[in-house]
C-alpha cells in the first residue's frame, strides 16, 4: 500500500492545539509496513475516566480543541485519534485502499492493541459515530458509556437525507475539494482564516485527499452495501446495550437531523438519560459549541 505522510511543518502554524501526540502502528491490510495512526493522548487519567473522541469527515482531531480542555480540567484522560487518511495519520494514496471495515479495524487496533483502553467513555460525530459505534458493538465490554452527536449507523435500508445524498455526489464530482471551506460550510459560526487553514493543513495537495474524497461513498445506501451485514449486527448488539447511552445532536444539521430518535428508542442504555439538543450549532457542533459539548460530557460522566 502506497501511503503519504503530511510533513510535520504543515502543523507549525496550527494554533490552539498544543496537545501531546503519539503515533501508534496499525496493520497495512495489503501486507506492507504498519501505518502510523496519530493520537492525541492528554490529561491526568489516574483518577478520572478515559474519554475517546472520534472525528469524522473531512476533519481531524483539531475539531476537538475546545472540548478537550473541559474534559481534562475535570480530571479525565482524553484520547482523540486522527483517522487514517486524516490529520497527522498516514494517508494511503489510493481511494481503493479505504473501506469501512478497514477504518473500524484501524481504530480498534489503535485503541485496544496499542493503547490498551478499558472502561472507555466514548463520543463520536459524523464518521466518528459510524466507525465508533461499530467498535462499541463489536467490543461492548470495553465501554463504560457512550455519547453521540450528529451521526448515525445506516445499514443501507433507511431513507437517507437529501443533504447526505447531495454531499455524496458533490464529493465525487467537485473539481476541487477544499477541506477547510467544507468544514466552514458545516458550521453556523464563522471560522477565521487560521482555523480554516488548520483544517487544510493535513492536505498539502490533492494527492493527500484520497481518504477524504472516498469517505462519503462508503456510507451504506443499499442492502447490497459491503457494510450492510456488519451494521445490522451492530444494531442487534446496541438493542441490548444497557450501559449509559446519551444523544446530544445539534439543531442545525440537515444531514443528521432526527437521527437521534432511533437510538433513543432502541438502545436500552438510553432510557432515562438527559438527551439534549445543542441549539445554534451546525453539523460540526464541536466548532460551534465545543465548550458546551465538553460540559455535557462531563455532566454525563458525573451522572452515570
Amino acid at each position: 500500500m502506497d501511503r503519504l505522510k503530511t510533513p510535520a511543518d504543515r502543523f507549525d502554524a496550527v494554533v490552539g492545539f498544543d496537545f501531546p501526540v503519539v503515533n501508534v502502528p496499525v496493520a497495512d491490510p495489503t501486507g506492507g509496513p504498519p501505518l502510523d495512526l496519530a493520537v492525541v493522548d492528554t490529561g491526568p487519567g489516574s483518577s478520572g475516566e478515559s474519554v475517546l473522541l472520534l472525528h469524522g469527515e473531512p476533519s481531524w482531531s483539531f475539531l476537538y480543541r475546545k472540548v478537550i480542555p473541559v474534559l481534562t480540567a475535570a480530571g479525565h484522560r482524553v484520547v482523540a485519534p486522527d483517522l487514517i487518511g486524516f490529520g497527522r495519520s498516514d494517508k494511503p494514496a489510493s481511494r481503493e485502499d479505504y473501506t469501512y471495515a478497514r477504518h473500524v479495524e484501524w481504530v480498534r487496533a489503535a485503541l485496544f492493541d496499542s493503547l490498551h483502553l478499558e472502561e472507555v467513555t466514548y463520543f463520536g460525530q459524523d464518521w466518528g459515530g459510524l466507525i465508533g459505534l461499530r467498535v462499541v458493538a463489536e467490543h461492548p465490554g470495553r465501554f463504560r458509556r457512550v455519547a453521540i452527536g450528529n451521526t448515525g449507523l445506516p445499514t443501507g435500508e433507511e431513507r437517507l437525507s437529501d443533504a447526505l445524498l447531495a454531499w455524496q455526489q458533490y464529493s465525487q464530482t467537485a473539481e476541487t475539494f477544499d477541506i477547510g471551506q467544507i468544514v466552514s460550510f458545516g458550521c453556523t459560526s464563522t471560522l477565521d482564516e487560521a482555523t480554516v487553514a488548520a483544517y487544510d493543513a493535513p492536505f498539502p495537495d490533492d494527492t493527500y485527499k484520497a481518504g477524504a474524497r472516498i469517505f462519503p461513498t462508503l456510507i451504506p445506501t443499499s442492502a447490497d452495501d459491503p457494510a450492510h451485514g456488519a451494521n445490522k449486527a451492530a444494531w442487534e448488539v446496541l438493542s441490548e446495550f444497557a450501559r449509559p447511552f446519551l444523544c446530544c445532536f445539534s439543531d442545525g444539521d440537515p444531514i443528521t437531523r432526527g437521527g437521534d430518535a432511533r437510538f433513543v428508542s432502541t438502545v436500552p442504555g438510553a432510557l432515562g438519560q438527559a438527551h439534549t439538543t445543542i441549539e445554534g450549532a451546525g453539523h460540526f457542533l464541536q466548532e460551534d459549541a465545543g465548550e458546551e459539548l465538553g460540559r455535557i460530557l462531563v455532566e454525563f460522566i458525573d451522572a452515570t
